[in-house]
């Protein structure tokens, strides 16, 4: 297997997300860009293997009940995080059964994903699920309309087909014959050849890219976060959110949390059991003894007002986020005060379970 640190860094190697309605052909368009060399990984599967070690029974309505169940209990990017585990990644990847945008998201950080939706006339999908004879199919046309609703509209954890197809950036319409289908994905993989298949990050993109491969030793998998401290370009420390030393982990024992109001009135819950990940990369400084004195710090969010005071009397300048944190307004103010400069590379709002 390829270093993953490397591949999510370089990766020239490629992710088709396949998602759509029930039976547009998504799995017929998985098995054709299977013939092309992509191996494949359904999202379903990770649900699949949930329901067999729950000895119970494949249906559409277990998969979807259990697959709402593993978002709401461990996170709406669950089976994505399941998936990118499986993948090796010194091979192009077919994704199918995408179902919550949470999950687009995820998939979207390696740099080489597409995601394409599969569309077709609902009673032409039904026909086909009528043919096709699978185990926990719908069997009247009322029912498959209804369950497909339970589909479209979904908030939070649940599925969100509807808001998963809006961030689609191909739709393939499956209305005529197998042949013409294989024309559209024949057509599509030549055009997205020509799509720069490896950019060269710019060095903020690169380090971001890092704080994703720490966050993979991270034990609170509500934000499940990897920070690095970098000076003239090179990398210094990394630290990502995890229980202290000796302690036990959110993975092994559950959250710890604390609901907190804010000035605004607004109240979110809070894991307080981590050390969170700049902390830690600025804990693994000073007990190296490494100076950070004008560094950046890369991470996940908005750090909180915490960790925005340690990074103050730490003497780190400049603070890089991937995204904004929804309790960071007062980090902001302190940052700004202090003189530090704070930047995002998404300037939109981190989200995660039970927020």
């Amino acid at each position: 297997m390829v270093n993953y640190l490397y591949a999510l860094c370089f990766s020239v190697f490629m992710i088709i997300g396949v998602t759509g309605f029930y039976g547009s052909g998504k799995d017929t368009v998985i098995s054709y860009l299977q013939q092309q060399g992509f191996f494949q990984i359904s999202l379903s599967d990770v649900i699949r293997d949930e329901l067999k070690e729950r000895n119970m029974p494949i249906s559409r309505e277990n998969e979807m009940r259990t697959g709402n169940e593993l978002r709401e209990k461990y996170g709406s990017a669950i089976l994505a995080y399941r998936a990118l585990k499986k993948m090796d990644w010194d091979k192009n990847w077919a994704v199918n059964s995408i179902r919550n945008p949470v999950e687009v998201e995820v998939l979207k950080e390696k740099k080489d994903f597409i995601l394409i939706f599969v569309d077709a006339p609902i009673k032409e999908r039904f026909k086909r699920v009528k043919e096709r004879q699978r185990t926990g199919d719908l069997r009247t046309f009322e029912d498959f309309k209804k369950a497909e609703e339970k589909e479209l509209h979904g908030t939070g954890s649940s599925q969100q087909l509807l808001a998963v197809k809006a961030m689609a950036e191909i739709v393939i319409r499956n209305d005529t014959t197998l042949e013409a289908l294989q024309k559209k994905v024949d057509k599509f993989l030549l055009d997205i050849k020509k799509w720069p298949r490896f950019k060269r990050p710019t060095w903020d993109e690169y380090f971001i890219e890092i704080t994703h491969a720490v966050a993979q030793r991270a034990t609170c998998d509500r934000g499940k976060s990897g920070s690095v401290i970098v000076k003239d370009k090179r990398l210094l420390t990394t630290g990502y959110v995890g229980s202290a030393v000796g302690m036990p982990h959110c993975d092994e024992v559950g959250h710890l949390m604390h609901t907190v109001t804010y000035d605004d009135g607004s109240v979110h819950k809070h894991c307080v059991r981590t050390t969170h990940a700049e902390q830690n990369a600025i804990l693994q400084a000073a007990k190296y003894g490494i100076s950070i004195n004008g560094a950046t710090v890369y991470c996940k969010m908005t750090p909180c007002a915490v960790c925005a005071k340690m990074i103050i009397n730490a003497g780190i300048s400049r603070v890089v986020c991937e995204r904004v944190y929804h309790g960071g307004k007062e980090s902001e103010n302190l940052f700004q005060k202090a003189g530090i400069k704070l930047e995002y590379i998404k300037k939109e709002l981190q989200q995660y379970a039970n927020q």
